[in-house]
Parts: C-alpha cells; structure tokens; sequence
C-alpha cells in the first residue's frame, strides 16, 4: 500500500470517527438542553461526514452500487460470525456486563442489516424505496413498517426513527 493510500484510510478513518463522537456529543448536549452546542456538533458531525467520503472515494473504495451492496453484506456478515462473538466473548470474561449487551445488540442488529443487504443485491434496480425504522436503544433496521417491540432488545414503538 502506497503511503498516500495508506494516508487516506487513515484520514478516512479519523474522519468517521469525529463524526460519530460528535454526534454522541450533540445528543448529550440535546439531552442537556444545550441546543446551541447540539447543533455545533451536528454541524461538525456533517462536515467530517464530506472529508470521510471524499478520502473513501478518493482512495477508489466507492464504486457500484452492486459492489457496495457486496462489500457491505460481506462486512455485516464478518461483524456477525466473526468480531462480535469475540467481543461478547471479551465482555463475559472480565465481567462487563453492560458492554457484553452493548455487543450482543449490535451483533443481532448487524444480521437484520446483512439480510436487507442480501434483499438489496437481489435486484439492486427493483429494490423499493422504502421508509425504514430504526430502533435509538440498539440499531435494529426494520424496512416499511416499524415492529410492536423490537426484536433485538425488546423496545417499544416510541424507540424507533423513522429514515
């Protein structure tokens, strides 16, 4: 890998992840009433947003829609048979029970977002645009109609957003 490749998924990378603590600390702020600092943070949130996919597409990792569906089904599946379980494995081990749930939510979440990927890639041309619902407590993605109670962690409907 070239140094400015190597670069770029470096920035890629820290980019991604300022946009998402940046959103964590625009809910925070919105939880304490700061509204003026929440909408900083989503303002920042969105600009590291732009430098994260410029440097993704920049090093040739955006590609056809197809592709992505492919790279994104094979990421969420690697999520769910391989890093999860060993986190939660992690988790049990030294007895951090809230982190072993925070994991355990993904990993089941993260199998809903692979079997959409799969339904996607079926026919990427054909595939309906949709609302989707999304539940805040642990990321459970339901397409069209939002479920009673959430799958994943057992939340009510006043969990879910709608996308």
């Amino acid at each position: 890998m070239s140094k400015t490749r190597k670069d770029l998924m470096d920035a890629f990378a820290g980019e991604s992840q300022a946009n998402r603590m940046y959103l964590a600390y625009c809910q925070r702020a919105e939880d304490e009433f700061m509204h003026g600092a929440a909408k900083l943070f989503r303002a920042l949130a969105e600009a590291e947003t732009i430098h994260a996919a410029k440097h993704l597409r920049t090093a040739g990792l955006v590609k056809s829609t197809r592709e992505n569906l492919q790279n994104a089904l094979a990421g969420e599946t690697h999520a769910v048979k391989n890093i999860y379980p060993e986190m939660i494995a992690h988790a049990k081990e030294e007895g951090q029970k809230s982190a072993e749930i925070s994991f355990d939510y993904a990993c089941k979440a993260e199998a809903y977002h692979a079997q959409l990927c799969q339904e996607a890639l079926a026919d990427p041309d054909k595939f309906p645009v949709q609302d989707y619902h999304i539940c805040k407590i642990c990321g459970y993605t339901a397409a069209k109609d939002m479920p009673d109670v959430c799958p994943v962690c057992g939340a009510n409907t006043k969990a879910f957003f709608k996308v």
